[in-house]
């Protein structure tokens, strides 16, 4: 009993029943909040990898110092109330993670730090800590020479990775960017925090020789049992896996807009074969392309209503007739009438469901990624951007096809073939971030969207352009 609790039950006997009510009052503010336990891990089924694929990168090196979290969604890095995740990390030396490495066998590619016990409570805010190249002298075993975070290139040539000034503060991981929309720490539990950093998605090639890390970041609380969506794609016509080529799954969930985003992707392997794991609970998308050593492009397939802990067996796709459509068009960016550079994600976009309602992310399958991004800069040589304008060239590879759906159900799901077409609709999608910001800041609502239509006689498209205005 602390000195607190004596003093109370002295004065109890003495004044009687009253006082002991009000002491029994105050004792009970004493006690500590009721806590949980959470360890943190990192994952990314990464699609880009050059090792037993076709892929840019061998590896992906970042330097973790910290990780931090908050209960409210609109903290900022500087407010009250951000609790430590990872003490012992913050405490000894970066650690350096490749993200393209080999996961463990519960899915992780690293543990950060130890398990720490925080209140029990609902956070709606992430912030990942990343070592500035001045911290290179203290990371153990440093595979980026005098930087902290670096891309290895398919032929071994190192290239440092520069951060943007988003770094300094944390990277954020917003209540949008979580599973359910927070995450939950029960008192007397042990939760999983798992961190998907999509790496591929991340990478930002500046034109130069240069690279920028533009992280795209989720997270939600993980099991190691009952965690992971499996499946193979096949060929539907012979019921094979698709030769050679590239086979891309992405695990998809409705934005605030009602936009299926892609949350996970991954590369099927030469036995049409997937796995995403681990993943956090809750229903999501599963959408599916393809293309083939002969350069084949199959359309999107669409699997709705998967939940985390299944298998979606055999997933059908479907050939179309014609080699995919390069679409290319220029991205622009501009605020307060000057020109502003900005990180832009670029997206196609295509129409599912039986009156078109929903929006799925359609991975670029030659690209060995669900989206493009890029940097808008000021003209070059080879590019003139319009008048008071940074910009940039996108180009999407896109099937001549309509995407195949069914609703998932554990008996075998019942897919539904698009009709057979010479041309396809889509809507280019971009998202854009200004290059000291993680959050969307180029005016409402945050994305711009213009449709492109890819025929079966073209294989070369002018494609919209995306232009962003009162960037800030």
């Amino acid at each position: 009993m602390t000195k607190i609790g004596v003093s109370c039950l002295a004065v109890a006997v003495a004044a009687g029943v009253i006082t002991w009510a009000a002491c029994a009052s105050k004792s009970a503010v004493t006690n500590p909040p009721a806590s949980g336990t959470v360890t943190t891990t990192v994952n990314d089924p990464a699609t880009c990898s050059a090792n037993g694929g076709n892929g840019a990168y061998s590896h992906v090196w970042v330097s973790v110092t910290d990780v931090l979290i908050h209960a409210s969604s609109s903290a900022g890095p500087n407010d009250p109330g951000w609790i430590d995740l990872t003490p012992s990390l913050k405490g000894g030396a970066p650690m350096q993670i490749d993200l393209l490495g080999q996961a463990n066998n519960q899915c992780f590619l690293a543990t950060l730090g130890s398990a720490t016990e925080i209140q029990a409570g609902q956070y709606q805010q992430i912030r990942i800590m990343l070592a500035p190249d001045s911290a290179a002298p203290s990371i153990n075993n440093n595979q980026c020479g005098n930087a902290a975070n670096c891309v290895v290139l398919a032929g071994g040539t190192v290239v440092p990775l520069t951060l943007t000034s988003e770094a300094q503060t944390g990277l954020k991981i917003p209540s949008g960017q979580l599973a359910g929309g927070q995450f939950t720490v029960a008192a007397g539990k042990t939760e999983d925090l798992d961190i998907d950093f999509n790496t591929c998605a991340s990478i930002v090639a500046t034109g130069n020789g240069k690279f920028l890390l533009k992280p795209v970041l989720h997270a939600g609380e993980v099991s190691t049992t009952a965690s992971s969506i499996n499946g193979a794609i096949v060929d539907h016509a012979t019921g094979k896996p698709i030769a050679g080529g590239t086979t891309l799954v992405a695990l998809e969930t409705k934005d605030s807009a009602g936009i299926d985003r892609v949350q996970m992707e991954t590369k099927a392997d030469a036995n049409g074969n997937f796995v995403f794991c681990p993943v956090p609970a809750g229903t999501y998308d599963l959408v599916a392309v393809a293309v083939d050593q002969n350069n084949v492009a199959y359309a999107a397939t669409v699997t709705t209503g998967v939940t985390n802990g299944t298998s979606v067996g055999n997933v059908p796709l479907y050939a179309v007739t014609a080699p995919a459509d390069t679409v290319t068009g220029l991205v622009t960016s501009t605020g307060g009438g000057a020109a502003v550079s900005v990180l832009a994600t670029i997206s196609a976009l295509q129409a599912v469901g039986g009156s078109g309602s929903t929006l799925v992310t359609v991975p670029l399958a030659q690209q060995a990624s669900s989206t493009q991004s890029l940097q808008t800069a000021a003209s070059t040589a080879t590019l003139t951007c319009p008048a008071n304008t940074d910009c940039a060239q996108y180009a999407l590879d896109l099937p001549v096809g309509l995407p195949t759906v069914g609703a998932f159900a554990a008996g075998g799901t019942n897919y539904t073939p698009a009709a057979a077409t010479t041309s396809a609709d889509y809507l280019v999608d971009g998202l854009a971030f200004n290059v000291t910001s993680k959050d969307a800041d180029c005016g409402t609502p945050p994305s711009v969207q213009a449709k492109v239509t890819v025929t079966a006689q073209a294989q070369n498209v002018t494609g919209p352009a995306i232009n962003f205005t009162s960037c800030q």
